[in-house]
């Protein structure tokens, strides 16, 4: 090969790497463009029977202790029902895993505080998505309230009303319908529990159903009513 062919083919070579490094750097602007670009996130915007599908889902794989399915699970939650961008949507399914893994081995109240911190930071990410200010600090110690009140055998209609706390702080509504929402929701906690390790397919059909119901009353609690 000439000197002069051999200039050609070196010349030929760089050019290539240089298309492949432009090309490599634009696929990394796009994803990172995609995945770290702002959205307009909306916790009022949720389909009653897909976010009820989805908690479902959650609380099998919680009992399961797979805890990379309830990741995917959360992700997916904050992702398709809230309208998260995909980074905020890893961010919160991170730090709500990491709270349910904190709670889940804790015997006492002072062990299950281990969990408020990244509740804190939980809701802080979601609050971003509140059609009002939340207070923060109150949201994560009333979500784990009702946590360790269920733990402790409390009834469904008491620590329901715990639950319904929670939507109200986070929607800053408080109504009949924010409150019946969560008695629902825990008492469809409370089947699973007496069923335990029992469940089958069709109870958790019937927890589904409840959770749909639940949710239905949710939305309908924060929907505002139409103008005559």
């Amino acid at each position: 090969m000439s000197v002069a062919s051999s200039r050609r083919a070196r010349a030929r070579r760089r050019t290539r790497r240089r298309r492949a490094a432009i090309a490599g750097a634009f696929i990394i602007l796009v994803t990172a463009t995609y995945v770290l670009l702002p959205r307009d996130p909306d916790l009022r915007r949720f389909e009653p029977a897909a976010i009820a599908h989805a908690e479902t889902a959650m609380w099998r794989h919680y009992y399961e202790k797979s805890y990379v399915a309830l990741f995917a699970d959360l992700y997916g939650l904050s992702r398709v029902q809230y309208g998260f961008s995909p980074w905020d949507s890893l961010r919160i399914a991170y730090y709500a895993a990491r709270a349910a893994a904190a709670f889940q081995p804790s015997t006492t109240p002072a062990e299950a505080d281990t969990a408020l911190p990244y509740l804190e930071r939980y809701f802080h990410l979601l609050a971003r998505a509140a059609p009002l200010r939340v207070d923060v600090a109150a949201a994560a110690r009333t979500e784990l309230d009702w946590w360790q009140a269920r733990r402790e055998d409390k009834g469904p209609d008491e620590y329901g009303v715990t639950v319904a706390r929670v939507s109200s702080l986070l929607y800053g509504v408080d109504n009949e319908r924010m409150r019946s929402a969560g008695i629902l929701r825990a008492q469809a906690m409370a089947y699973r529990d007496a069923h335990a390790s029992l469940m089958s397919e069709a109870d958790w059909t019937r927890i589904d159903s409840a959770l749909s119901e639940a949710y239905g009353l949710l939305k309908a609690a924060i929907t505002p009513p139409l103008s005559p």
